[in-house]
């Protein structure tokens, strides 16, 4: 068994849209990054990489390489999927807060699992996604930016 922590945190803007686990968000703001900036999935591929020894996101799509421009941060999530497959581990499970003063994301988090379990081909009972505010507190908190944490579990398949 081998467990990994990713976190992420990109600064809200105007003129983009929100993307949360892969599902777009009405909201009038949206996160600034290289890619969509989708911090619930970036901070599960750091989990899953950093699990698996692998390293980090930036290390496997840097934000310097043009092919990330813009990229459906999903797609990197495949990819790390089916890196840590190539290792021989499987998804056990994965808990994962994204933390934001807005918009409300109760009504989201369905959609976010179904997303994610399907790009890291695996029931969505193995998914668990959360969210809460920071109560005015810091950046987060000042409505300024949105940012998550996730913690994953993976087996040796091999074993």
């Amino acid at each position: 068994m081998r467990v990994g922590i990713g976190y992420d945190i990109h600064r809200l803007v105007a003129g983009r849209p929100l993307v949360l686990g892969g599902v777009t968000i009405p909201f009038e703001k949206g996160l600034l990054g290289h890619s969509d900036a989708d911090v619930l999935v970036h901070a599960a591929c750091d989990a899953l990489l950093g699990a698996a020894g692998l390293g980090d996101i930036g290390r496997w799509f840097p934000d310097t390489d043009p092919r990330y421009k813009n990229v459906y941060s999903i797609t990197l999530l495949r990819e790390c999927r089916r890196m840590i497959g190539e290792q021989g581990y499987t998804l056990v499970n994965m808990d994962a807060t994204v933390f934001a003063e807005a918009p409300r994301l109760a009504n989201h988090h369905e959609g976010m699992r179904r997303t994610m379990a399907a790009a890291l081909e695996t029931d969505e009972g193995r998914i668990n996604i959360k969210a809460t505010t920071t109560e005015g507190l810091g950046q987060v908190g000042a409505g300024e930016g949105m940012a998550a944490m996730c913690v994953v579990l993976l087996e040796d398949a091999r074993l």
